[in-house]
């Protein structure tokens, strides 16, 4: 089993940042592939990010392209997503995801793990 906590959800106006971190716990070392996904009242699970165990493989939804980071730390088992220049459409709660496979996968269904999801209200 591996466990998911993710954190740093909040309030922000638009334009400004944050930095959500995810910290994985339990088998983690059989896990390859981290995703990051949102979801706002009334919408399906949407894809935002998903990021290789080395950090290297990344794929980001086209909204999110050039405001949102995602990158690793293993040494912490802790995967991070940076946005920045946020927007009040990317109001959501925020999951992080890990796949034991080794392919990135932008579909929620092919995530193994999920964590219980973090808050982020961007005020116009």
């Amino acid at each position: 089993q591996v466990q998911l906590v993710e954190s740093g959800g909040g309030l922000v106006q638009a334009g400004g940042s944050l930095r959500l971190s995810c910290a994985a716990s339990g088998r983690t070392f059989s896990v390859s592939v981290m995703g990051w996904f949102r979801q706002a009242p009334g919408k399906e699970r949407e894809f935002v990010a998903t990021i290789s165990r080395n950090g290297i493989g990344k794929t980001y939804a086209n909204p999110v392209k050039g405001r949102f980071t995602t990158s690793t730390d293993n040494a912490k088992n802790t995967v991070y997503l940076q946005m920045n220049n946020l927007k009040p459409e990317d109001s959501a709660i925020y999951y992080c995801a890990a796949r034991l496979s080794a392919q990135l996968a932008s579909t929620p269904q092919l995530y193994d793990y999920w964590g219980q999801g973090t808050q982020v209200t961007v005020s116009s």
